[in-house]
């Protein structure tokens, strides 16, 4: 069965545009002009992937209030912002959402498919090795990584991160008790234009996730100036 796309876009041009180029790559796709349309069609039933401008008409920030409302319904829900606005701060706050992907326009049609993809892969893999453990799955305390899914759980229960937070959260472990650099960390998220403070929000939005099963996780710690540090509770 095809996957679904829901894209929701207030330029008609674009949404028939994005609805085109995804639909001629075999995905079913389902396009909405405003926040409350979306949330109506997606009343009953949640597609595979979410599109989401950021302003739609009259409503500045309501890709952000629709990524908020359909992650309380479903946490692992893969959500791209497809938007004009790039400042860092836009962007930040897309992260801290829980978003798995923030890119801008204009966008190369092909590029935005294979994003697609990419994130569809992902996430299927991490259903299919939910229930089992692979073998390039890797342990580190109560931490246990698999590198395949990208996959993370904490004292045996999952914890839904985006492929860039999985990314970073491997590069930070991969030597327990060594300082990582924000450099390094930089480099894990295979992204361009990213600061310190982007770092700090991925790794805040990381740090909250495992508190949501553990209260008292404190592994991920803060090295001032310069990066952060794995250490073992």
């Amino acid at each position: 069965m095809a996957k679904s796309i829901a894209i929701v876009e207030d330029d008609p041009d674009q949404r028939a545009n994005y609805t085109d180029a995804i639909t001629k790559k075999g995905y079913e796709v389902v396009a909405y002009r405003s926040r409350e349309e979306a949330l109506q069609g997606m009343q009953d039933e949640l597609p595979d992937l979410v599109i989401l401008d950021i302003i739609l008409g009259e409503e500045v920030d309501a890709g952000f209030q629709l990524c908020r409302e359909l992650l309380t319904r479903s946490p692992s829900l893969p959500v791209i912002f497809l938007t004009e606005r790039i400042d860092e701060i836009d962007k930040i706050s897309g992260l801290r959402l829980g978003a798995w992907d923030y890119l801008p326009k204009p966008i190369s049609l092909d590029y935005l498919a294979e994003r697609i993809s990419s994130l569809l892969r992902i996430n299927e893999v991490r259903s299919e090795n939910q229930e089992k453990e692979s073998s390039t799955a890797r342990h580190i305390g109560e931490l246990t990584l698999d590198q395949e899914a990208l996959l993370a759980s904490w004292q045996g229960s999952r914890i839904d991160l985006s492929g860039t937070e999985f990314r970073m959260l491997a590069k930070l472990v991969r030597v327990p008790g060594h300082a990582v650099s924000y450099e390094t960390l930089m480099h894990a998220t295979m992204q361009s234009l990213v600061t310190n403070n982007t770092i700090n929000t991925h790794m805040r939005n990381i740090r909250k996730k495992f508190e949501k099963i553990d209260s008292e996780f404190a592994c991920i710690k803060s090295e001032y100036g310069f990066g952060y540090r794995w250490s073992q509770q």
